[in-house]
């Protein structure tokens, strides 16, 4: 079974099982975490299209972990004005789990 989730302005397509990556969110390693904007359903090669979510669909996963990212450099540079600006930045995530996708057709 194949889900799409939206969660922190991006879309997953996850199935149960699956590790990622995810914007941040709140919570600690170990609880579990609900994500009920599920854009798309995928079981036994039926495909349900949300408009623009599925109602009574819902993925469930558990956090494993709350991060940063590796460091990303910002420089920027003008030529012939001896200006240059140097900044780096480290995006956090949280990664889950993804432990069981439950629709109920009602």
């Amino acid at each position: 079974m194949l889900a799409a989730i939206k969660t922190g302005g991006k879309q997953y397509l996850v199935k149960q099982g699956d590790k990622i990556k995810i914007e941040k969110i709140a919570g600690k390693e170990g609880d579990n975490v609900e994500f009920e904007e599920v854009l798309l359903l995928e079981k036994d090669s039926n495909v349900e299209i949300g408009k623009p979510i599925i109602k009574n669909a819902k993925v469930i996963g558990k956090i494993l972990k709350q991060g940063k990212r590796d460091k990303v450099i910002i420089f920027k540079y003008k030529a012939k004005k001896r200006e240059a600006t140097k900044k780096g930045h480290r995006q956090t995530f949280t990664e889950i789990e993804i432990k069981e996708i439950l629709f109920s057709a009602k």
